[in-house]
């Protein structure tokens, strides 16, 4: 599982070096990430003011389904904030029909001083270019408790010419405390760069169009 910074991700350059040096050194299963964006949008909403960003993770999945993975970027939406950290695991799998499915856990971890971090439970079942995710908060340093926000998002992908892929989104979010939204958006990506357009139905600045341009780079370690 890699964490993406637009509702896609974007990857910082690496040197052709560093590439071979990489494939040298193989670990089946182990895998690192790199990306830079234009702007960090998670479930339509900036995390970084409407400024670039710059993240990277490391993953292992092995043979049965298993993976666990860390991420992190630069953030500041809330007071005393410069970083997020993300922790995850998750078992996935695919059925002789073709339906897959998923199951994970993820904890969010900001500055300390933040008081913002939080985790979540995931399940996901997908079909072809289709899936669809449920995501509900299991607990938060302020105060939620299990269950008590909860995003279903639904998305879908399709190669619409050689190496290009047109990337479909809708989610929903709805939390205990009120101020509910829609967020959805469109991408073209190729070769690692991204061209993202989102929006929600929010009021105020968090509900303007955001236009994002990112480049994603994958490594085997």
């Amino acid at each position: 599982m890699k964490k993406t910074i637009t509702a896609l991700s974007i990857s910082a350059i690496f040197t052709s070096s560093m590439l071979i040096a990489a494939s040298a050194h193989t670990i089946e299963g182990l895998s690192a990430n790199a990306s830079a964006s234009s702007n960090y949008l998670w479930r339509g909403v900036t995390q970084t003011t409407n400024s670039a960003a710059v993240s990277g993770g490391i993953d292992y999945e092995n043979a049965s389904g298993f993976s666990v993975g860390t991420w992190a970027s630069n953030a500041d939406w809330a007071e005393n904030m410069t970083y997020e950290l993300d922790v995850y695991a998750a078992y996935s799998n695919e059925l002789d029909n073709g339906l897959g499915y998923s199951i994970g856990y993820i904890y969010y971890a900001y500055d300390s001083d933040a008081d913002a971090d939080f985790s979540e439970v995931n399940f996901s079942l997908s079909y072809d270019a289709f899936s669809i995710t449920y995501n509900t908060l299991v607990d938060s340093d302020a105060d939620g408790d299990f269950g008590d926000d909860t995003y279903i998002s639904a998305d879908a992908a399709f190669e619409v010419s050689e190496g290009l892929e047109l990337g479909l989104h809708v989610g929903s979010y709805d939390f205990d405390a009120g101020g509910d939204y829609v967020d959805y958006g469109i991408s073209l990506s190729k070769n690692g760069f991204t061209f993202a357009i989102s929006d929600t139905d929010i009021d105020g600045a968090d509900g303007d169009v955001n236009f994002v341009v990112s480049y994603s780079v994958d490594l085997d370690l």
